[in-house]
């Protein structure tokens, strides 16, 4: 039976395949932009000027200063050097943090943005934006902020290392995961989660084995893909509140973070979304406890598996419970204190997810 649902879909080109950075030049003339500022990390930096130089006069240019969970500092400096530029749009040009700089300016100034993922974020996919200021950290949504054009070249991630890799693509298949059991979900949005995550369970394990395997690449990128397309059209629940407030409050890394929280936060709402574990029992090839899996592949992979190993101390687990239960938010169990901290203890101490009862 197909129920009642709404689905919105959400304006935006997207150019995929490998070698697509070569019409970025194309795109860029065909939104109209005169001068372009070019947003990617330090790390980044030689990859970003090499847009900038394909894109000619067309380039303002290049801020190689983007940083995890957007700091409200950062932000607004990129905003003063694209408007000392007179820059009319930014390509993003790398990950989350990259694209999240330019979402920062384009909340403020209405800039168009054009993205080129490096990695398996997702945040491409969606206008969800994100500042973390006095160690908190905002989001909200608005359609100004998403990306115009998204040109995925597979050939662009080649030299994200085997963890990176790892971690940002268990990253984006928490999207899915998340969208599953969305109280906003749709028959549409459930097929792009199970597909996307599929797709990325598949490709990841080759991926670390082989990073020079440009098929296996292009189907990480094409299943990280659907899952941001399914974060945008969502609502996120525990798993995201506690990454965010993990990120924002303790600074943990972004990609990490969530590739150890999410079996947990998984295997807590396991019991109250039936038709989920299903989706992602078939994903992963018949899994029988879907986040028991994603924890073991997470340690196939290479892929850290505790917050104490990314730098958090176990005595800040009871001030992040607090903030993560400070709002109500939508999730397919009741967030309750106890439920949250003991998720908490068990990820910080690198302990499997309790099993699923059938």
């Amino acid at each position: 039976m197909i129920w009642p649902f709404t689905y919105q879909a959400l304006p935006m080109r997207v150019v995929f395949g490998a070698g697509a950075l070569a019409s970025l030049p194309e795109e860029v003339e065909a939104l109209g932009l005169t001068g372009v500022l070019v947003l990617c990390s330090p790390e980044q930096e030689a990859t970003g000027r090499a847009v900038a130089a394909a894109l000619g006069k067309r380039a303002a240019g290049v801020l190689p200063e983007a940083r995890m969970h957007v700091p409200v500092e950062v932000a607004t400096r990129a905003r003063g050097v694209a408007r000392d530029l007179g820059a009319d749009g930014c390509v993003a040009v790398g990950g989350g943090s990259a694209v999240g700089l330019g979402k920062a300016i384009a909340l403020e100034h209405g800039l168009p943005v054009i993205a080129v993922p490096t990695t398996y974020a997702g945040s491409e996919m969606t206008p969800v934006w994100g500042l973390t200021e006095g160690g908190q950290k905002r989001t909200g949504r608005d359609v100004r902020v998403l990306p115009r054009t998204v040109v995925y070249d597979p050939e662009l991630t080649l030299t994200l290392p085997a963890g990176m890799s790892a971690t940002s693509g268990m990253n984006a298949i928490a999207h899915a995961v998340e969208g599953l059991y969305a109280p906003d979900a749709s028959p549409i949005i459930s097929l792009m989660a199970e597909e996307g995550a599929r797709a990325l369970t598949a490709a990841l394990p080759r991926v670390v084995a082989d990073g020079g395997d440009l098929e296996a690449r292009g189907e990480a990128q094409y299943g990280a893909w659907l899952c941001g397309a399914v974060l945008a059209a969502t609502t996120m629940s525990l798993h995201h509140k506690l990454c965010h407030t993990l990120g924002g409050t303790l600074d943990l890394p972004h990609a990490q973070t969530h590739t150890v929280v999410l079996p947990h936060a998984l295997a807590y709402n396991q019991p109250a979304a039936p038709d989920a574990v299903a989706a992602l029992s078939r994903a992963l090839g018949g899994a029988p406890d879907p986040a028991r899996e994603l924890w073991e592949l997470a340690g196939r992979l290479g892929a850290p598996r505790s917050l104490a190993e990314l730098g958090m101390r176990e005595a800040d687990v009871g001030r992040v419970v607090e903030l993560a239960v400070a709002n109500p938010y939508g999730n397919p169990r009741p967030v309750t204190r106890d439920g949250v901290e003991s998720l908490l203890r068990a990820a910080w101490a690198g302990q499997p997810p309790p099993a699923l009862r059938q």
